[in-house]
């Protein structure tokens, strides 16, 4: 899906909604103008497909009224107060100066230092009090999308790009904060200055007034013309920076850079950002001298208002004995009066903007977990779970409809370990993965102790039901922070001991830093073998009374594979396991083994009587020791 990327009249929106569209700068229109939102047509597409009812976005600051109501007043009180300063100016140059009044002149230009003074004020406490607004906001909405995220399945990660959910979580709700702090004030900043102008204006002189209406049309529409211009170009040069951004993300990461290496691409791959570079010298030139002939005649046009303004104040039928001190003043304020006007130009474009942004966060939001937790949860203490596993008639498919398990039938006695082989494709992973609940099956239940899993808390099946996978997964810290994941309260000799039971503790105890090693990003810094031990250790420290084990060994070699499935078997001592195979070899020691064809369980039984049987798990075996042989000629 298209991300949001727009700025506004007088402030911007927030950062780029997605990494790969570059820094999201808006381009510069030129002049006292400033930059113009132009419309995203990915904006208004995603508003259609997914609207925002107003009363959702409401309810996010209903507890917020107090806040909203004083900036509102404080924006209100600047701008009026902004005002003051040509009417001082006025009465400095009519009644002041000419009859030398000192004590006048004293007191007005005091006047003018206190107009600046209380405005900058008021300015700083609006800030203030719409940024904390905003945070608090965004706050209780990003740990709300968080936490929803959470709760989705693992199938919603495997069809969603990450960086898409990043995006949603970090740049939208990011760009949500620009819209309430910045975007919001200046809507009702410029609304409250362009109509206490207009009526400054015609106040001082309505003839003066009407002469301005004529001759700010043209102005605003020629800036907006030189805008859109550096627009389209800034377009092209943002595409541009996000390829050179993406060039960047994907070639300069861990796994980036071991492909480039392994394949011999890092001279192409320097080729390929030299002239992403390259490219981008021609758009900024562009960018720079984009409309100069348009941003002269402009400025020639911004000169000849106030001339325009000082010739007919030379008219008695348009001046209406207009003084040298209103003429000034009226002067400044006409000048004032164009920004807010271009501002509120852009209001359309900056509500799109806005309502793009509450859309992608509500749609994520609006996403029905496809696992729930219970609403009344079963009660089952961890500790004292014997760990009888029952699958009844269990069946599953994915999304596409296509059946992956068929009717399973499998009891898990407690305190052993059953093997699940097949060939690829079988569904044995699929099968695995349910007693988690990474999936919940289509058809049938699983049960623990008789309990439905999807009757328990997912915090209390977590603790009863331990994973360890091929596809290990460390996070960029410690060895200590990442085993601490699975129990923060374990202290050092308790780390000691999981590591020591997982066959890694001597390898931990040699290095420099020991416990406090960082791992590098997705534990890059071990090996696979190494990082399946620290896997297995944090599993040790979960103590979770049924394992499952899903290929752990399948992608190590033979050496580090004993290691590793010496690890595995004491952690499977006294524990429920359901052992996910891919070689063969791993399963000799277990108690039960069942094969999988086609999602269905074809053949049951010990190790030595499916062997001695002649059935599918012979043929599989004779089948592996053919490929052993031919390996070995």
């Amino acid at each position: 899906m298209s991300e949001s990327r727009s700025s506004s009249g007088a402030a911007r929106t927030g950062p780029s909604t997605n990494k790969q569209h570059g820094s999201g700068e808006s381009g510069r229109g030129g002049g006292p103008g400033g930059p113009v939102a132009r419309l995203n047509p990915a904006d208004l597409k995603q508003v259609k497909l997914h609207p925002v009812k107003p009363s959702r976005i409401a309810a996010l600051f209903a507890p917020h009224k107090l806040a909203i109501a004083l900036v509102v007043l404080l924006i209100s009180a600047a701008s009026v107060i902004g005002l003051a300063q040509p009417f001082l100016i006025r009465a400095i140059i009519d009644d002041a100066l000419p009859h030398r009044n000192t004590a006048l002149l004293a007191w007005l230009a005091g006047g003018l230092v206190a107009v600046a003074a209380a405005t900058a004020a008021i300015g700083v406490v609006q800030t203030w009090v719409a940024t904390k607004m905003g945070q608090q906001v965004m706050h209780a909405l990003r740990t709300r999308l968080f936490a929803h995220l959470q709760a989705q399945s693992l199938g919603f990660f495997t069809r969603t790009r990450g960086g898409e959910v990043q995006s949603r979580l970090t740049n939208d709700i990011a760009g949500m904060q620009g819209v309430i702090t910045s975007t919001a004030t200046s809507i009702a900043s410029n609304l409250t200055t362009a109509v206490a102008t207009a009526i400054a204006m015609a106040a001082l002189s309505w003839r003066m007034s009407l002469i301005s209406l004529v001759v700010l049309p043209p102005a605003i529409w020629l800036s907006r013309k030189v805008a859109l211009l550096r627009r389209d170009i800034t377009s092209a040069r943002q595409a541009e920076l996000a390829g050179m951004y993406t060039q960047i993300e994907e070639g300069l990461s861990v796994s980036g850079i071991r492909l480039a290496k392994t394949l011999g691409t890092t001279g192409r791959d320097v080729e390929r950002f030299s002239g992403s570079s390259h490219r981008l010298i021609g758009l900024e030139m562009r960018s720079q001298l984009a409309g100069r002939w348009r941003m002269a005649t402009m400025g020639i046009v911004f000169a000849a208002i106030p001339a325009v303004i000082y010739l007919a104040a030379g008219f008695p039928a348009t001046s209406g004995s207009m003084t040298i001190g209103t003429l000034v003043a009226f002067t400044a304020l006409q000048g004032a009066i164009f920004r807010p006007v271009m501002g509120l130009l852009n209001v359309g474009v900056q509500w799109v903007t806005a309502m793009a942004l509450f859309s992608r966060i509500f749609e994520y939001l609006d996403l029905d977990p496809e696992i729930k937790a219970p609403a009344n949860p079963r009660e089952l203490d961890p500790d004292s779970v014997r760990g009888r596993v029952r699958f009844e008639s269990v069946s599953f498919s994915y999304r596409d409809g296509a059946p992956v398990l068929r009717g399973i039938d499998l009891e898990l006695a407690p305190g052993t370990t059953t093997a699940i082989v097949g060939p690829t494709g079988s569904g044995k992973s699929t099968l695995g993965s349910l007693l988690p609940r990474l999936h919940d099956p289509s058809g049938g239940r699983i049960t623990i102790d008789g309990i439905d899993i999807r009757d328990l808390a997912p915090a209390t099946l977590a603790r009863i039901v331990g994973m360890v996978s091929q596809e290990t997964y460390l996070i960029h810290a410690s060895i200590r922070e990442n085993l601490l994941l699975a129990d923060p309260a374990a202290d050092d000799a308790t780390l000691w001991r999981a590591l020591a039971s997982a066959q890694i503790a001597d390898l931990v105890a040699s290095l420099p830093e020991g416990i406090d090693t960082l791992v590098g990003a997705r534990g890059h810094r071990f090996s696979g073998g190494e990082q399946q031990r620290l896997a297995i250790a944090r599993t040790i420290l979960r103590n979770p009374r049924v394992l499952v084990l899903d290929e752990a060994t399948s992608a190590l070699d033979n050496t580090t594979e004993a290691l590793v499935q010496e690890a595995l078997d004491r952690l499977a001592v006294g524990r429920t396991t359901l052992m996910i195979a891919h070689r063969l070899s791993t399963v000799e020691s277990a108690d039960r083994l069942a094969v999988l064809e086609a999602g269905r369980i074809v053949e049951r039984g010990t190790p030595a009587e499916l062997r001695d049987a002649g059935g599918p798990f012979a043929r599989l075996v004779a089948a592996g020791e053919e490929k052993t042989t031919e390996l070995v000629r």
